[in-house]
Order: C-alpha cells, then sequence, then structure tokens
C-alpha cells in the first residue's frame, strides 16, 4: 500500500495544496486542492473518498472532482462521511446553487456521487486494505483516519485539538508505521489555535507525550504565513517521537 501527499499545506500560495492524501490510486482522504494536480486518468480511478470534515480546505475539490470524471466512469464515487458532513454538503455545496447535486443526476437511478455515512469506530474494507473512523475534536463534527492492511497502519489525525480519545485508539494500534498530525500554528498564536482547536507546538508537544508507539510522526496543515517558526517551534517542543514536516509529493510504503 503506498501513499502519496497531494496536499498537506493548511494555506495556499505557489507550490502549497490543502489536504488531501491518495492511497493507492483509489482511494482518497480528504479532497482539498491537492486533488488538482492529478491527471483526468487518475481522477477517474478514485472510487472512495473519506473526508475528515466539512471544512473548504478538506473539501474544495470534490465537487470539480466528481464533475470532471463522472462521465468516465461505470460506478458512483462513494464519499464517507459522517452524517453532519453529509447534511453540510447537501446543504451548502450539492444544492444547486453552489453546485449540481452529483446524488440524483444524470438519473437518480445512475448518480455519478453516493453519500456513505461513517460512526466512530465504523471500519470500511476496499480490496485487502481497510478504512477505520477515529474521534477528532475539531469546531465541526469531524474525524480522523487509520488506513492499515495486516502488515502495516497509518493514522491521520485530521484537523484537531486535543483528543483523548484519539490517543487511546492510538495506542491500541500494534503495526502502526505512520502518524501524521496536523499543527496549525505557531506557538504566539496559542488563542487563535484554541479557538479554532487546532494544535500548536507546545501542545502538540503534550499531545505526543500520550504516544505509547513509536511510528515515524509526520506534521501536516502547517499556516503558510508562518511555516518556517511553525516547524522550528514543533522541532524545540514535540519531544522524543522527533516528528518532521510532511513533504507535498512524498510517497509513504507500508
Amino acid at each position: 500500500m503506498k501513499v502519496r501527499v497531494l496536499g498537506c499545506s493548511g494555506g495556499v500560495g505557489s507550490g502549497m495544496r490543502t489536504t488531501s492524501f491518495l492511497v493507492d490510486s483509489d482511494i482518497l482522504l480528504d479532497a482539498g486542492t491537492g486533488v488538482y494536480d492529478l491527471t483526468v486518468a487518475e481522477l477517474a480511478e478514485i472510487d472512495h473518498v473519506f473526508l475528515t470534515h466539512s471544512h473548504l480546505d478538506h473539501i474544495a475539490a470534490l465537487p470539480l472532482l466528481v464533475d470532471s470524471v463522472g462521465s468516465l466512469r461505470q460506478r458512483p464515487v462513494v464519499v464517507h462521511a459522517l452524517p453532519e458532513t453529509i447534511a453540510a454538503l447537501r446543504t451548502h455545496i450539492f444544492n444547486w446553487v453552489i453546485w449540481p447535486d452529483f446524488t440524483e443526476i444524470p438519473h437518480y437511478e445512475r448518480p455519478w456521487m453516493e453519500f456513505a455515512p461513517l460512526a466512530i469506530d465504523s471500519v470500511v474494507e476496499i480490496a485487502g486494505r481497510s478504512v477505520r473512523s477515529l474521534a477528532a475534536s475539531h469546531t465541526v463534527p469531524a474525524l480522523a483516519f487509520q488506513v492499515f492492511t495486516d502488515e502495516a497502519a497509518l493514522v491521520f489525525s485530521g484537523d484537531t485539538g486535543p483528543n483523548d480519545d484519539f490517543w487511546r485508539a492510538v495506542n491500541g494500534m500494534d503495526n502502526l508505521r505512520y502518524l501524521i498530525v496536523e499543527t496549525a500554528f505557531a506557538n504566539r498564536e496559542r488563542d487563535l489555535a484554541l479557538a479554532a482547536k487546532h494544535l500548536f507546538p507546545i501542545q502538540l508537544g503534550e499531545e505526543l507525550a500520550k504516544l505509547q508507539r513509536e511510528p515515524e510522526v509526520l506534521i501536516t496543515h502547517l499556516k503558510p504565513s508562518d511555516r518556517e517558526l511553525i516547524a522550528s517551534e514543533v522541532g524545540a517542543w514535540a519531544g522524543h517521537h522527533s516528528p518532521r514536516v510532511l513533504v507535498q509529493g512524498e510517497v509513504l510504503e507500508m
């Protein structure tokens, strides 16, 4: 199993794309602007999209993805998300005002997209790989994800503040190889981070102190305006797990 980092920035700018990870060729974790760098042929191979939550930087590419390749596919793209996230997408995006509702076109019996609700600890099995939904704590209902086979697992925290339920789940995993954790703000933006329910480096260190496994820890979602400062502070505060900042375009192999 390979996980390709399409986007891992907390904002946009030249060479920066927002959150999206491609598992092999057919599973997408979040649908941020990183999806835009895929070819039409690559887009058409995506069968499943797992969304952590409804915020724009994590769903921005979904409407155009479905629109671009729906006619090339033999079955709908399945969007897996919390019921609250699905409701937000139906109300605010796929509402015929912002974008067409692809769950009912070109025909309600042959749609280009369908929704599949998730709950905490749901497991979806897809051709020898499994995706499990984990708890996250954000300003809207949100999930983290574990992607795993019998050999290895990767966990992506999504957008989250402190969350003991998340760490209990992570510490129960025997084959955890990669842990991707967001840290959006610098320490000087502590109040903003707390209000927005994102981590900052001091808080990241406190959260990683709860980690009882030894995966490679990768940091994502750094705000472009403070990227270098956040990276420096992560190195100073994150403790013995020695995390590194995730790089757009890299491939994680499991």
